[in-house]
């Protein structure tokens, strides 16, 4: 290996081991039994850790008094001398290379990289600081103090072993005190900084000789760099890796675990051979490592299996190193050792304070809240741990000068680590506890009360419906309430008296709508990530798509008052318009051989002849072929030596080059004439030859006066202008480029559209959350409106992408169709499996096939051209792809075009037809939706605000105000250019005749479907509301309800009835119900009170299939004929909401 190699692959010029201390073996060794003591540490720790209530400090405490004990015993008696004789040879680096790797992924992947990524500078400088500040003190005091015959070098590596800050340690209480995590990951991060800067030093000195002044060489300066910005990008392109093994579909759980386990080592080891960090590396590996790196519900499996081993780790590293120690002489033990292990405990506390006070003025600048509470938390942070446990050997081997007790380094370093991690550990919490920190303010007090009331409702509903079931009859329902009556948590009143006590009191001052709206705003952030996180595990999002808006999400989270809309993802994302520009240049530079600019005059031979000449293909290979030829010689003209050897033969080349691009362009301009120069690539010949022929007369002229230094100079500079004969290659490579540029802007439209559906989809997962954010009405409305503002804008965004790339969003939308159906057969699979209907084996095959399908979906075209427009009538839900109806309307439909701009239809008109849009985007501008509600009605149930909604391909208007044959409630505009199929009323009307009674009732199911599906969604989510299994099951079906009829309600067999549209009261008690509403189930029977009001019914259990019209659907009210069209005006019949788009 060289000797600037830092890894530890270099071989040692001692091939016989040295033990650290302990005397060595006088008798024949036995390698025999050591697992004996591997064992016995194991279970000691975790024996100790149970009954101990897992209390880590005592479990380390009894570790390495136990190893002290084991170390003293084999120190005087052979046998067990024998036994722990392995450990006492086993070189300290060797432990480093075993332990330390897992141990420092286990750290890095518990930090959020999105966090540190917002206040990375700050991070850094506080390591660096925390680093220089503790070096100084701690060097000082160990100089000052120690009594031991220590060197300089030792001293100064012993000071830095003492420098580094456990990171597993360092924030583990606060974890279980709810602190957040933006501060514990900023405290680890700080710490992870400093062990990978240790870890680099200890490094150098492992490659080099062992003395200081070889920190003056410039190799290690380069080293350094090498270490650190090699080792990052290892560590990437390892991430990468590991991310394609850990998501593949067909590996199981235990192979997941493997894999992981070994690729970590794997990693380090790697990196190490090739003379980097492998420590960074990891942590780099841990940084860019999230839960959508893993396949579903195979992180947590994971990451507990890697806490076990750090953790059983921790306690082999304890119980070692105790040996280790009992294992030196204990004459050395002295009382100066106990007053020295004291001075280092408050020197690296005291160290840690003055950190504090220099970063304090950094931490505050950053985008999370911080003040001297956290400050005084922060100077308990400084927990030594089994990092500076693993370097301590190494002071011993890398000091100038041997001493005699070199396992005191050991022993110091040990003790000071159980005292930080005991004393400092329980300082934090208490501290943390006092301060407030841990406590959770009012508006999060009254989020949780919220939930808890939420989820108490549930329950309560639970039981209600099991008092129904006649086998639970004999149940004392009064116990089961009572247990089941959760109230405010406990767990909250205890660990934040002070709070929870005053929450219900009297003199608690409310909080302004300001606070709620900030706390509100963060619980949002918290529903996005988790609703990217879900979709992603469905299918629905991809990860690359889901990682970018969980990280968006995390970026703008510190900003106070800020909710990320679209257009601050489109700015994470830093928008493909460079794509595009780039695209547009390169096509503006394509070489395009229109042969209609060559025309043929005449029947000149001549000419007819250098016409097919110039149009053929071998031309124009003729012409790259001869500019690709000139390759060398321009190479011998560029280097001074070889151009003075040749100066003559170059002339001739030049000569004979030149003859050829002439040759060239007046071949072409025989052809087309004036017409030559339309093409820019002709014009760039032209400007060659015009250069070749001034750089041959300069030439000639500097023969004819060599004594002109300018002639001399300005031919100089010609000749480097030959360059420009290479540029006509670009004519082959910019339609590469053009193919290359293009599929990036289609992956990134792709990537973008997925991004905003997915965020359009997490919006509606906030909306039905909302309302257990806050209690307070006042912050729900705004919430509310913000949500619904940015779901509006999304969804714009969305019918512009659309617009903009058809051919892609078809593709993606089709891609996710074939997935989602997959999923749905995968669960399908799931559920026979586990009812024992496929066996084992028969399951495992299934899975593999569609498993195997969903694999293949990474093969997907990344474009579909888009269907023809007779192609979209079967997309019309109430079609239901029956030919009959389409052959009927396909001969009724016709298609339209708007511009931008254009109107299709004004709030107010009389309805002319439906429109099914083609493509293209329109806008519905509406006020509130009335749903069959009067105007004064109207507005008595909610304030009159305007509605914006974008309607996209496939979507249909009209349908709703056709069906009533009232005046539309909107006005569309068309965002862009638009195409669509238009039928007309009276066609319409006519297919009502012709398929009566059926055709109407369909898309009456289909608008209740959509209305129940967008304001009531949270409460159907349970509910297989597909429009197919509706019509053919009968499992969803819509009721008619005329005015002033009664209609009596079931609920053993209706389980939810929903007033989708117009007014009713409640029989009994002449309680008004609005559309939309839940009919509650103390309702038993219910009478109409508008012209027409309509019920959307699901039913408690499936009916059996029945091929004959349901009960609905031949009810009287529902047909329509042409005799009674009776055309209402607006002010006669208020009617609903003609079209909501529903996602």
């Amino acid at each position: 290996m060289p000797s600037n190699n830092f890894s530890f692959w270099a071989a040692k010029d001692d091939t016989k081991p040295d033990l650290l201390c302990g005397r060595p073996a006088d008798y024949f060794v036995v390698q025999k039994h050591f697992t004996i003591i591997i064992s016995a540490i194991i279970v000691l720790g975790g024996f100790s850790k149970m009954l101990l209530k897992n209390s880590e400090v005592f479990a380390l405490m009894i570790l390495s008094v136990s190893g002290f004990v084991t170390g003293q015993l084999a120190y005087h008696f052979v046998e067990v001398h024998q036994i722990v004789y392995p450990l006492l040879k086993t070189p300290s680096f060797s432990l480093y290379c075993y332990f330390l790797p897992l141990i420092v992924f286990v750290a890095a992947l518990d930090v959020d990289f999105y966090i540190v990524k917002n206040v990375l500078w700050q991070v850094l400088l506080t390591g660096v600081i925390s680093f220089g500040i503790a070096f100084v003190t701690i060097a000082y005091v160990v100089l000052k103090f120690n009594e031991d015959s220590w060197d300089l070098q030792c001293c100064l590596l012993f000071t830095i072993t003492l420098c580094i800050i456990d990171p597993l340690h360092s924030v583990n209480s606060l974890k279980t005190i709810g602190i957040s995590k933006m501060y514990t990951d900023i405290i680890r991060g700080e710490s992870l900084i400093i062990c990978s800067f240790t870890c680099i030093f200890f490094g150098i000195f492992r490659g080099h000789t062992t003395n200081v002044s070889m920190f003056r060489e410039l190799h290690v300066i380069i080293g350094l760099s090498f270490d650190i910005f090699g080792s990052a990008i290892c560590g990437y392109w390892c991430t990468r890796f590991i991310r394609i093994i850990l998501t593949d579909l067909f590996s199981n759980t235990l192979t997941n675990v493997v894999l992981c386990f070994s690729l970590v080592y794997m990693t380090f080891y790697l990196v190490e051979y090739f003379g980097m960090s492998g420590i960074v590396a990891l942590v780099t590996v841990g940084l860019n490592l999230d839960s959508l790196s893993f396949k579903p519900r195979m992180e947590f499996i994971i990451t507990k299996f890697l806490i076990m081993c750090s953790s059983a780790y921790e306690h082999l590293i304890y119980g070692f190193f105790g040996i280790v120690i009992g294992c030196g002489e204990i004459k050395y033990f002295r009382f100066h050792s106990l007053v020295f292990t004291v001075t280092l405990f408050v020197t690296v506390n005291f160290a840690r304070l003055l950190t504090v006070l220099f970063v304090s003025p950094i931490l505050m600048h950053s985008s999370y809240e911080y003040d001297w509470r956290w400050g005084v938390v922060i100077a308990w942070s400084g927990i030594r741990g089994v990092f500076s446990l693993l370097l301590a050997p190494d002071i011993y081997r890398f000091s100038e000068r041997k001493i005699e007790a070199p396992h005191m380094f050991i022993f110091y370093i040990q003790i000071l680590s159980i005292l930080t991690t005991g004393i400092n550990s329980h300082m934090m919490l208490r501290s943390a506890k006092t301060l407030g920190l841990c406590a959770l303010s009012l508006p999060r007090q009254m989020a949780v009360r919220n939930a808890i009331e939420h989820i108490q409702q549930n329950i309560q509903n639970a039981i209600n419906l099991f008092k129904t079931e006649k086998i639970l009859t004999n149940v004392n329902w009064n116990v089961v309430e009572e247990k089941a009556n959760i109230g405010y948590n406990p767990i909250l009143k205890q660990t934040h008296t002070v709070q929870v006590s005053s929450f219900h009191g009297p003199k608690e001052e409310s909080p302004t709508d300001e606070v709620l709206i900030e706390e509100a705003r963060l619980h949002v952030a918290i529903i996005q990530m988790s609703s990217f996180e879900k979709q992603c595990n469905d299918g629905v999002l991809g990860v690359e798509a889901a990682r970018i808006l969980i990280g968006a999400t995390k970026s703008y989270c510190p900003i106070h008052g800020k909710f990320m809309s679209i257009s601050d993802v489109s700015t994470y994302v830093r928008a493909r318009s460079w794509l595009i520009k780039f695209k547009n240049m390169l096509t503006y530079l394509e070489y395009h051989k229109e042969r209609i600019l060559f025309t043929v005059p005449g029947n000149n031979k001549f000419l007819i002849f250098v016409y097919r000449i110039i149009i053929s293909e071998e031309f124009e290979y003729a012409t790259y072929v001869v500019a690709v030829m000139y390759i060398f010689p321009m190479i011998i003209h560029i280097w001074p030596t070889a151009r003075e050897l040749n100066i003559s033969a170059l002339i001739s080349i030049n000569y004979y080059f030149m003859f050829l691009y002439t040759l060239e362009s007046t071949l072409k301009i025989m052809i087309l004439k004036k017409k030559y120069f339309l093409q820019n690539w002709n014009t760039l010949d032209f400007f060659i030859i015009v250069i070749g022929i001034v750089d041959i007369l300069c030439i000639y002229f500097v023969k004819l006066r060599p004594d002109s230094l300018i002639l001399i100079q300005f031919t100089v500079v010609i000749g480097y202008l030959r360059i420009i004969r290479f540029l006509p290659i670009f004519k082959i490579i910019i339609p590469i480029l053009i193919n290359i540029a293009d599929v990036q802007i289609k992956k990134s439209l792709s990537l973008m559209y997925s991004i905003t559906k997915g965020y359009v989809k997490s919006q509606e997962d906030a909306k039905l959350l909302v309302r257990q954010i806050s209690g307070r009405e006042s912050i729900y409305q705004k919430l509310y409106d913000i949500l619904e503002k940015n779901k509006r804008e999304a969804i714009k965004e969305l019918g512009l992408l659309e617009h903009e790339g058809r051919d892609v969003v078809i593709a993606l939308k089709t891609k996710q169709a074939i997935r989602h159906v997959i999923a749905k057969a995968l669960k399908n699979l799931t559920f026979l499996w586990s009812r024992g209907i496929i066996d084992k084996h028969e399951g495992i095959e299934m899975n593999k096939v569609l498993l195997t399908k969903i694999k293949a979906l990474n093969n997907f075209p990344m474009a579909i051209p888009p269907p023809t427009p007779d192609k979209y009538l079967p997309n019309i839900v109430w079609m239901e792809n029956k030919d009959v109806l389409i052959e009927f309307f396909k001969e009724r439909t016709q298609l339209t075009y708007f511009d931008y701009g254009d109107i299709i239809c004004r709030e107010g008109e009389m309805p002319q037809g439906i429109f099914l849009i083609i493509s293209g985007m329109a806008s519905l501008h509406s006020s509130s939706p009335t749903f069959g509600l009067d105007s004064n009605r109207g507005t008595d149930r909610q304030f009159k605000t305007m509605y914006t909604e974008y309607c996209t391909s496939g979507d249909v208007l009209g349908e709703l105000s056709c069906l009533l044959k009232r005046e539309i409630e909107y006005t569309a505009i068309c965002e862009t250019t638009l195409q669509a199929f238009f039928i007309s009323l009276e066609d319409l009307y006519e297919g009502f005749d012709v398929f009566w009674p059926s055709l109407e009732y369909k898309i009456w199911l289909k608008l209740a479907l959509g209305i129940a599906n967008q304001y009531f969604e949270q409460v159907i989510a349970g509910e297989d509301l597909k429009f197919q299994k509706c019509v053919v099951s009968n499992y969803a079906y819509v009721e008619t309800l005329s005015s002033y009829n009664e209609m009596t309600l079931n609920h053993v067999a209706m389980k939810i009835v929903i007033l989708v549209y117009g007014n009713a009261i409640n029989s009994k008690t002449e309680e008004s119900l609005v559309a939309p509403s839940i009919i509650p189930k103390s309702c038993d029977q219910i009478q109409g009170i508008s012209d027409v009001s309509k019920l959307l019914i699901i039913l408690a259990s499936e009916p059996v299939k029945n091929d004959t019209a349901t009960p609905a659907m031949v009810s009287g009210d529902l047909r329509t004929t042409k005799k009674d069209y009776n055309w209402k005006r607006k002010d006669e019949f208020e009617g609903g909401h003609p079209f909501r788009k529903t996602n």
